[in-house]
């Protein structure tokens, strides 16, 4: 943990930093290719719908006791109806429900004819050894399904102008509210092609999951938007002197750390219950939960850091503002790079050359060898040799080619 801690001071920091907002091409071609991918899977196999979207029967045996009501005897009652043959039975739900005076157990199927029916109320009564008053029977149109389908999706869409209108309105930047929604469509469509893969029957519960993942992606995104708002400030930027993908890029940065700790916090409950309930217990109310919040929860980690970001930083790139920053921090690289490439030459019959226009901001340091002195430098003869400062009287001369101090008798040199 210390150098995960030491890793984290030196992202935030700027000491060191990963490149998420660059390589355009390669994260656009993982990202579609992972949507590209589940949309495939959807198309191609699918999705399960239960049997509250599609119709069927529920049958219930209630006036059991907690032995009869076990998790075991349901894995039992599912098995024995598997085994009986039935077409539309193969994959029926079965769940235990508790109560203070007695426990049931439910089970539901695709819709059956009244022969195969009969056949499964048989391996129930088998199983079970309920009598004909504990076994009851009902049919659940898909009218009731269809109805919880069309709200779901109201909801979304509400959910989604709702983002829209807070992410406008709190950043002042609509092509934030842009790049948060294509992180949310990029969660979902993930979270879908995995439960179509899955096989795990679509419930309400499975709605209700995805409608819960979108929540926890927004919020890592709008962090991260934040901490970007924060670094690409006119004041901030011009005090770093960054551009604003390299100002957008230390923002993911210092929101790395925390992004991955609440992710991994979020996905260990999660996952918890994802494998009780597929594993041990055969809750199909839980698993479906679980499995739609897991999957959507660490597509919203990535989308968060690599998705909504890049996105961001496209749209704003082709803003006059920005592209200017983006010159003025290539040119700053460069003169970085040789600090004299770009001094201005001294041309003997000639005026000295403009300072290009976008080192217009840049202030060129002067080390301390190179500071001015107050003793004139010493001129320099044709011949490019540095003369000493003379002692005394100079006159011209040819023999050295130069003027040369002139050489007096000793009886003069003391007047």
């Amino acid at each position: 943990m210390g150098k995960f801690s030491r890793l984290g001071n030196e992202l935030y920091n700027g000491h060191k930093s990963i490149d998420f907002v660059g390589k355009r091409a390669l994260w656009y071609t993982i990202s579609g290719a992972i949507v590209l991918a589940a949309l495939l899977v959807v198309i191609l196999k699918g999705l399960n719908f239960g049997v509250e979207f599609t119709g069927g029967i529920q049958y219930r045996v209630s006036g059991l006791s907690s032995e009869q009501a076990s998790q075991t005897v349901a894995d039992d009652v599912r098995e024995a109806i598997g085994e009986s043959g039935v077409p539309g039975a193969e994959s029926a739900t079965v769940s235990t429900v508790e109560a203070e005076d007695s426990s049931s157990i439910l089970i539901e199927t695709e819709d059956l004819t009244l022969d195969e029916s009969d056949r499964v109320v048989d391996a129930i009564r088998e199983v079970t050894g309920a009598s004909e008053e504990q076994l009851s029977q009902q049919e659940i149109g898909a009218s009731w399904g269809q109805q919880v389908a069309q709200r779901a999706i109201l909801g979304v869409v509400v959910f989604l102008i709702l983002v829209m209108l807070f992410i406008w309105g709190y950043f002042r930047e609509w092509k934030m509210s842009v790049a948060a929604l294509a992180a949310l469509f990029h969660d979902v469509v993930i979270t879908v092609g995995v439960y179509s893969l899955s096989g795990f029957p679509v419930t309400p519960a499975a709605v209700t999951g995805v409608l819960a993942i979108l929540g926890f992606s927004l919020y890592d995104t709008v962090v991260v938007f934040d901490k970007v708002r924060e670094n690409t400030t006119p004041g901030e930027m011009k005090r770093t002197r960054h551009s604003y993908a390299e100002a957008a890029n230390l923002a993911v940065n210092q929101t790395l750390v925390r992004s991955i700790n609440t992710g991994i916090v979020a996905l260990i409950p999660i996952g918890a219950i994802l494998y009780v309930s597929a594993v041990q217990l055969g809750a199909s109310s839980l698993k479906d939960l679980a499995l739609s919040q897991f999957v959507g929860m660490a597509a919203g980690v990535f989308s968060s850091v690599w998705v909504a970001p890049r996105i961001l930083v496209h749209l704003k790139s082709s803003e006059t503002e920005v592209v200017l920053a983006e010159r003025r921090a290539r040119a700053r690289k460069r003169a970085e790079a040789d600090k004299y490439a770009h001094v201005p030459a001294l041309v003997e019959d000639g005026p000295v050359g403009e300072r290009p226009a976008e080192l217009e901001d840049i202030d060129f340091e002067i080390e301390d060898d190179d500071e001015p002195q107050d003793s004139p430098r010493p001129a320099t003869s044709g011949r490019g040799r540095i003369a000493p400062a003379p002692h005394s009287e100079v006159r011209p001369t040819n023999a050295a080619g130069r003027p040369q101090p002139s050489r007096q008798p000793r009886s003069k040199r003391s007047k």
